[in-house]
């Protein structure tokens, strides 16, 4: 996780418990410049998450302050088990769950979700082009899949972030089972009255 206050980022180093981290363990860099103000003590042999790169895409692009990557297995999954460059769910609740863009109002219950899949890379880094070039062609999108890997998400608040991580998870996961049962998750329901509501306008 990263979080933005002003012109200040603050960034977990890679590859460490999170939730015993004390303040002076984190990464603190400009935004402006990506240089670091401050460090964790050098004898600790930690490095800066390779993240890093693409929560600043989120930052620069939309204004973002908070940025959450994560490993989920449902994530992984989802991108495994549809294939393509989008994955699509709708008339589902827990869609309500998540805002059009970093601002914009929340989505509908009966509105087709859009989350863009771009293909892994060897290093995260690399992963930079790609994944500005997806959150360019879906704006109204406040997260990436990444195949095979986990999920980006952002928001303009840690909390929002957190929330909507959660949702984007229910949602995968609520699909998987729906596939699996032969349910397509993307389907509109013939008898929704917000059929016409749903459709591509």
């Amino acid at each position: 996780m990263s979080i933005r206050d002003g012109n200040r980022v603050y960034l977990a180093p890679s590859g460490v418990q999170k939730e015993r981290m004390k303040p002076e363990d984190l990464y603190v860099l400009d935004l402006a410049t990506r240089q670091p103000l401050r460090s964790p003590p050098p004898s600790l042999g930690w490095k800066l998450s390779q993240c890093a790169p693409l929560f600043f895409i989120a930052y620069d692009m939309y204004g973002a302050s908070a940025c959450i990557h994560t490993h989920s297995q449902n994530a992984v999954m989802a991108t495994l088990a549809f294939p393509g460059d989008v994955f699509r769910i709708t008339h589902q609740e827990m869609i309500k769950g998540l805002r059009r863009g970093l601002a914009g109002p929340s989505h509908k219950y009966y509105d087709v979700l859009e989350v863009p899949i771009i293909d892994n890379k060897a290093e995260e880094e690399d992963l930079q082009d790609w994944m500005a070039a997806a959150m360019r062609r879906f704006p109204e999108s406040n997260a990436v899949l990444v195949r095979r890997h986990g999920l980006y998400v952002w928001s303009n608040s840690w909390q929002k972030a957190k929330t909507m991580t959660e949702c984007y998870d229910y949602l995968f996961e609520i699909a998987l089972k729906m596939k699996a049962v032969g349910l397509d998750p993307a389907h509109i329901p013939e008898d929704s009255e917000y059929r016409i509501l749903s459709l591509p306008k």
